[in-house]
């Protein structure tokens, strides 16, 4: 019954039984049938289904929010069970960016896993910010602006950005000396869902100022991004830990330097909990471990970045 329980909230969060089957990773017809046996117990339709469309009935609301408080209370009397027995158990579902995901997370998750093999690790990469409530995580690894009061941040390191473009590409069509100058250049954009218009926040004479910018190719993959600098099609704006091989080679260079975008604070995140599952805890403090341990590897080849700061800053939040 308990898995019925959570294919039912997993569904109603999910939206469909398909994804829900995905991140539970059981099939579509799983969840259907788990959520049938449900309402037969029940004796109500939880849900008003149609060939395109889905949404609770009167009486599923009203299930949603008490399976929600009593999945709630199963997890906490776990975890207090895994603290007593300093074990953790259960699953865990971590989200991140998609070229950390590939190069920290992963491993991460593979590390962890050995440590504890008792725990499934669940990995959902997108370059789309995603909220770890909706989408059922556990934790996330983030680039974050603010504090979240209902977040748990524990902070990895101030990692700087850059502006840069192959050498190619400025002998081409110039080196921008203003931020303004970045009109009349092709900018290589990072899409979200939803975008519509693309800005970068930079530096100018001790202030934040936002600029709008243009150009021909964007996509969703950073990684895709830096590929295109390298072959001279525009300038990008990266974090300098993802560019220092090229960077340190020349491949890449600095672009108005005088001008540089405020460093972003990479961390991982977790719902404000009164306890917090050692499962979480355990693998958050693996990952900031492992995070610093990352940026500081990469960046070993590289000195000060032009702008005279240092490419990365622990200090903790």
């Amino acid at each position: 019954m308990l898995e019925n329980f959570r294919s039912f909230a997993r569904a109603v969060e999910a939206g469909s039984f398909s994804e829900a089957g995905r991140r539970m990773r059981v099939s579509a017809n799983v969840i259907s049938q788990r959520i049938q046996a449900l309402e037969n117990h029940l004796g109500c339709r939880l849900f008003n289904r149609t060939t395109r469309n889905m949404g609770l009935t009167e009486q599923g609301r009203i299930f949603y929010d008490h399976v929600i408080d009593a999945l709630h209370t199963i997890e906490m009397a776990e975890a207090n069970i895994g603290e007593l027995g300093a074990m953790p158990l259960g699953s865990i579902r971590v989200a991140a960016p998609l070229g950390l995901g590939r190069r920290l997370v992963g491993p991460t998750a593979a590390a962890y896993r050995d440590a504890h093999p008792q725990i499934d690790v669940q990995l959902r990469l997108s370059e789309r910010r995603l909220d770890i409530i909706a989408e059922s995580c556990d934790l996330a690894l983030q680039f974050v602006t603010y504090a979240d009061s209902s977040m748990i941040m524990r902070k990895i390191a101030d990692a700087e950005r850059v502006l840069c473009a192959s050498p190619g590409y400025i002998e081409r069509a110039g080196m921008p000396m203003t931020p303004a100058d970045l009109a009349r250049h092709q900018c290589l954009l990072l899409r979200f869902p939803g975008s519509r218009e693309f800005r970068w926040s930079l530096s100018q004479d001790g202030e934040e100022i936002s600029v709008p910018i243009k150009g021909s190719l964007d996509a969703d993959d950073g990684d895709v991004l830096t590929a295109w600098a390298l072959d001279g099609r525009g300038i990008v704006l990266k974090p300098v830990y993802e560019i220092a091989d090229a960077l340190a080679q020349g491949r890449l260079v600095p672009v108005l330097t005088a001008n540089p975008p405020p460093p972003a604070t990479l961390a991982v995140l977790y719902p404000t909990r009164n306890l917090v599952p050692l499962k979480v805890k355990a693998f958050a403090d693996l990952l900031v471990e492992r995070g610093r341990r990352y940026l500081a590897t990469e960046l070993a080849r590289l000195g000060p970045l032009p702008s005279g700061q240092s490419p990365l800053q622990e200090n903790e939040a």
